[in-house]
């Protein structure tokens, strides 16, 4: 037995494609196809003809025509001497004497030689290039480079990955290598992307996309813009509802000639992102100076502290990290949520507001405010999200120890900058946190006007941290687009689940709370009244006294462009005070459990405020405040003025108290009068928790009038900055080094210090191991590091201890290409 073989797609002379091509093939009904006679010069045999018959001499059909043959130590051509014509590379194999040898030939001499009579049992192997047989996909390019096209008009030519990122609703481009020419008209092509574990194209997790001659808006198709041979550019465009993920890419082709389909998979994968640049996207953000912020801008500022005493600290977000966006994609498919509801900002917002924490869904951080962070490491020690969100993903969904808000705000931001939705970290001062659902934030008094703690659930956080994202909002009423509210923090269940938002804010702006999500909790975060109470003799309660301007002060985030704090309490309620202001307030309470709350006005003449000068107490000497009470009446007022202060969590979870004073003070008409008030160190040295936060709570009664006068005033001890020193300047690849120096405000020892380095672009997480500080002693550490990427970086550090803690720093670092 002897066989041809050919490089290219197998055919057997019995395959319904070679009907009418080779001799003596029936049709698939059974019926002859008549032999093809041709007429052919007279000449003398060739070598064709010669080399065949020694081939074969059993079966070869003597005729008159004759072929020349060329052979040489090259090879050998087979022809009629015409070299006109592509020639195939042919390889014979078999019990013969030419078993191995290589003939280059054309389509017409295999034709003729092939033409055996019928009677002959004879069987072929033949391995072809042809423009009539299977079309293949031999390799595929998706021109993901960092400079090419596609990254670069999809704004994703930051992400450090060699996949193809791209933006729904935009088109991309990707070259295909065939095994022949494309035809388009007797050649089909398609492509078919596929998410998820189970994709289906009724779920948009299936998507088949077909060829077409134009390209139309918010659908898959995809259209040949360039053809050089073998090769052809296509481009694909994507709806606007697009699910996001990461899709699995195969090629479908099909030969109408011979009907054979072939399925190329080029083990490439697809990452499909959210687009606020496109303007039928529902996160379409307009100004592009806040899409370079709230989308690109990898590092940022989170603040904390008082309304009087802002901090700052530098969050490295790293959005484009290498690994992170696998990372986010995987908290989204450790969610209950199916990919095909991934297509809708809303739902992939809610989504990740619940999966960033853990405690109903093992999401990605484990919240932690009791002070003891043995097993992991301090929320304080933090400065960016990329350590937190490599290590869940690397664990396998394990939760990472710990988080406090500005964690799990900074780890949002991340995730959803990631994702391609516009986000931003926001840090609300005097934070209520309302556990009734009454719209206000409750105080309880006994008979004797101390406080009553297992009553007062509610609380008012020094800070807390959450996030804003922009988004339209089709889902509501018209106008409810823009900002919206998102807090991944765990602090009370939405339809029983740890997660809050997204919450519009036109919703919670007009006191709308009826509008979902969580709309309700927000504007009490952020508007509600203080609302105090007295017990009766007979157990009931009497509304004293009422603040309407205790909680939600200097909403503070960002400025897009520049490291400056921008206020954006006006986004979130009118002017204190205005009458759409407490219009807002009193539409929202209607809806809250406690909905006659504003039904008698209470008159007042004496106020009480506690202020402080400069940026306040620093940690480690005596902490000076000055109580100001003023009588705006006409006569003469008395009042007994009650004060403790109390050791506080910035949740507003009180502690301890350190020091309680009982002050008589008599105010003429029209008088302010200041009380100076010093509290030593050494009265709260043992006793501050993380945020070294003080809690001063002011009560009383007029003697006159019986009015009530309550304040409640939080202020921190301010802790010192780590001051980051760059030594030289900053080449890519070019080894450099920056210098920290910190001094111990304390006048004891710190133990086991560790100073933690980071910075994007700059070098990874890095600990420092300082031991032992002695009491107001200067520490200096140098820090070596090789920058990998041009242009202006941060250098972040902060201190890990258990004496001191929100102790940091940043430096700006130019990083200049290599010379």
């Amino acid at each position: 037995m002897m066989s041809f073989r050919m490089p290219g797609e197998r055919l057997s002379i019995r395959d319904n494609s070679s009907v009418g091509r080779f001799h003596g093939v029936s049709a698939s009904n059974g019926e002859a196809v008549p032999e093809r006679h041709t007429e052919s010069t007279k000449k003398k045999e060739g070598g064709c003809r010669r080399w065949f018959r020694k081939a074969c001499p059993c079966c070869i059909r003597r005729q008159n025509s004759s072929y020349d043959v060329t052979n040489g130590t090259d090879g050998v051509v087979v022809g009629d001497g015409n070299n006109e014509g592509p020639t195939t590379p042919l390889t014979v194999t078999g019990d013969t004497e030419l078993d191995g040898q290589e003939f280059n030939i054309r389509q017409t001499d295999i034709d003729m030689i092939l033409e055996v009579p019928q009677t002959q049992s004879f069987s072929f192997s033949l391995h072809l290039f042809s423009s009539e047989l299977t079309l293949a996909v031999h390799s595929v390019n998706l021109l993901s480079g960092k400079s090419d096209r596609n990254k670069k008009e999809h704004h994703t030519d930051e992400y450090c990955s060699d996949e193809l990122i791209i933006r729904r609703g935009q088109t991309f481009q990707m070259e295909l290598d065939f095994s022949r020419p494309f035809n388009p008209n007797t050649d089909k092509l398609h492509l078919e992307l596929k998410t998820g574990p189970l994709p289906q194209v009724s779920k948009k997790t299936h998507i088949i996309i077909p060829l077409v001659d134009e390209l139309q808006d918010d659908r898959w198709e995809a259209k040949i813009v360039e053809q050089n041979v073998k090769r052809v550019k296509l481009s694909v465009n994507s709806p606007v509802s697009a699910v996001i993920g990461k899709y699995k890419l195969t090629i479908a082709t099909q030969c109408q000639k011979t009907g054979e389909t072939t399925t190329h998979d080029p083990n490439k994968d697809i990452y499909m992102l959210f687009n606020p640049w496109c303007e039928d996207d529902s996160v379409y953000m307009e100004n592009e100076q806040e899409l370079k912020e709230y989308v690109l801008n990898d590092t940022g500022r989170i603040y904390y502290g008082t309304e009087l005493q802002i901090g700052a600290r530098t969050w490295n977000f790293g959005q484009f990290d290498e690994g992170i966006l696998e990372a986010c994609l995987f908290v989204l498919d450790n969610s209950e949520v199916p990919p095909s509801g991934r297509g809708d900002p809303v739902s992939v917002v809610r989504v990740i507001s619940a999966m960033i924490n853990s405690p109903d869904d093992r999401g990605v951080l484990e919240g932690n405010w009791s002070g003891n962070y043995v097993g992991g490491t301090s929320p304080t020690a933090w400065s960016g999200s990329v350590e937190i969100l490599k290590q869940y993903h690397k664990e396998g969904g394990t939760p990472v120890k710990y988080g406090q808000c500005w964690v799990f705000s900074g780890v949002t931001t991340s995730v959803l900058r990631c994702l391609g939705i516009p986000t931003r970290s926001v840090t609300n001062f005097q934070s209520a946190h309302d556990t009734d659902v009454s719209l206000t934030t409750d105080v309880y008094f006994d008979e004797n006007m101390e406080p009553i703690h297992h009553l007062n659930s509610d609380s008012v956080w020094n800070f807390h941290v959450w996030n804003d994202c922009w988004m339209a909002r089709p889902d509501l009423p018209p106008g409810m687009g823009g900002w919206q509210a998102v807090d991944s923090t765990p602090q009370e269940t939405s339809h029983g689940t740890f997660r809050c938002g997204p919450a519009s804010l036109a919703a919670v702006r007009s006191g709308q709370v009826y509008v979902k999500f969580d709309t309700p909790f927000v504007f009490a975060e952020v508007n509600s009244d203080k609302i105090y109470w007295q017990r009766n003799l007979d157990g009931t309660f009497s509304q004293i006294h009422s603040e309407k301007k205790a909680v939600g002060h200097c909403i503070s985030t960002k400025a897009a462009g520049s490291d400056e704090r921008v206020d954006i309490t006006n986004l979130y309620k009118y002017p204190e005070g205005s009458e759409e202001e407490r219009i807002a307030v009193e539409t929202a309470c209607r809806y809250g459990s406690k909905p006659d709350v504003y039904s008698s006005p209470i008159a007042e003449d004496v106020r009480v405020e506690v202020r402080m000068e400069g940026e306040g107490p620093r940690m480690g000497g005596d902490a000076q405040l000055k109580i100001v009470m003023k009588n705006t009446s006409s006569q003469p007022r008395r009042t007994t003025l009650h004060s403790q202060v109390a050791v506080m969590y910035y949740t507003g979870v009180l502690r301890d108290t350190v020091k309680k004073d009982t002050l008589n003070v008599t105010l003429n008409p029209e008088e302010e009068k200041i009380i100076e008030w010093v509290l030593p160190y050494t009265q709260y040295q043992n006793q501050l928790v993380d945020q070294a936060a003080l809690m001063m709570t002011l009560s009383g009664r007029v003697s006159e009038t019986q009015q009530v006068l309550a304040n409640q005033t939080s202020f921190r001890l301010r802790t010192p900055d780590l001051n980051i020193e760059p030594i030289g300047e900053a080449y890519v690849g070019k080894e450099m080094s920056a210098k920290i120096t910190f001094t111990n405000p304390l006048p004891c020892a710190l133990r086991n210090v560790v100073i933690r380095v980071e910075g994007l672009g700059l070098r990874d997480l890095h600990l420092i191991k300082v031991g032992d500080v002695s009491k107001h002693a200067n520490v200096t550490v140098t820090e070596h590091f090789i920058p990998m990427i041009a242009g202006l970086r941060k250098l972040v550090a902060s201190l890990d201890c258990k004496q001191l803690t929100q102790v940091h720093g940043v430096a700006d670092i130019h990083v200049h290409e290599s010379q």
